[in-house]
């Protein structure tokens, strides 16, 4: 076998590596959220958002990052299951894990305060995890744009995606892509419920 063929196939294995590792991490997300449902009236399986944050953040990569793709699956189950970041690194290593942990909130402490904090750290994060939120954020705006939950007002929906703006504006070094995503879903959403 020539050098190059060898590096082929090695290029190869590494492709097939990254795909089973994401896949591995959709696997364990969809166990880890299996009984759990989006807020929205259509209550719809939230692995749908896992993968919907996930795509998101593929679609704003400029080079591959199996990391940041396997993180955006994941980057719920410390705040929503019972998963410990000492898990998460054992399973899926320790770049996997901090990313997860620079998006998750300290369910600890009140609602408002954990809001407050998305707010005044989202310019503290890393440009990978704020890749992550920005992919999140949008992900729900869209949510509550196409399936509200059912006991939110018109007014609720406004001061989340008002929310969601300012975590987004906060944001040190937001990628381009999903920017320009995020202020096209926003200005939809305004648009839509510029009648109501």
């Amino acid at each position: 076998m020539t050098l190059p063929e060898t590096a082929m196939i090695s290029a190869g294995n590494a492709e097939l590596k990254s795909i089973q590792s994401i896949l591995n991490a959709a696997n364990f997300a969809a166990g880890k959220h299996a009984p759990q449902k989006r807020k929205g009236a259509a209550a719809e399986p939230y692995i749908n958002h896992l993968i919907e944050v996930a795509h998101l953040v593929s679609s704003g990569l400029t080079e591959p990052d199996t990391n940041l793709i396997i993180a955006a699956l994941l980057h719920d189950v410390i705040e929503d299951c019972d998963v410990t970041k000492d898990e998460l690194t054992k399973r899926f290593g320790s770049d996997v894990a901090n990313l997860v942990m620079e998006v998750t909130d300290d369910k600890s402490l009140p609602k408002r305060e954990r809001k407050r904090l998305q707010v005044v750290n989202a310019s503290k994060i890393s440009a990978r995890a704020q890749v992550i939120k920005l992919a999140d954020k949008i992900s729900n705006v869209r949510s509550i744009s196409s399936s509200p939950p059912a006991d939110w007002s018109l007014e609720r929906q406004r001061e989340y995606l008002e929310w969601a703006g300012q975590v987004v504006n906060n944001l040190s070094v937001p990628n381009p892509v999903l920017k320009a995503e995020f202020d096209n879903t926003y200005t939809r959403f305004n648009s839509e419920r510029q009648d109501s």
